[in-house]
């Protein structure tokens, strides 16, 4: 059996090709006449990044990705979504 170490670099590879992978298939990310929406429901954006309910949730809690909570929904800006995806996050 061989063992292969994944290293913090093989990491943040992996992770810019999956949202380069994400931005070529989402109908939300493609360049087109129409402007996006400004502000996405959970579902949408659970559906956009390919994620469960789980994984928005714990974006949620770390600080990841923003969102507004108006009555029982959460929102988030698309603003916010399209820096996720191409990996710019103030810090």
């Amino acid at each position: 059996m061989k063992v292969e170490l994944i290293t913090r670099e093989d990491l943040e590879s992996f992770k810019k090709e999956l949202f380069e992978e994400i931005k070529r298939h989402s109908p939300y990310m493609r360049k087109s006449a129409q402007e996006p929406k400004e502000w996405l429901k959970s579902y949408e954006v659970r559906k956009l990044l390919g994620i469960s309910a789980g994984t928005l949730q714990n974006l949620r809690l770390n600080g990841t990705l923003a969102y507004t909570k108006i009555g029982g929904l959460m929102y988030y800006r698309y603003e916010d979504l399209r820096k996720l995806l191409n990996g710019v996050d103030g810090s």
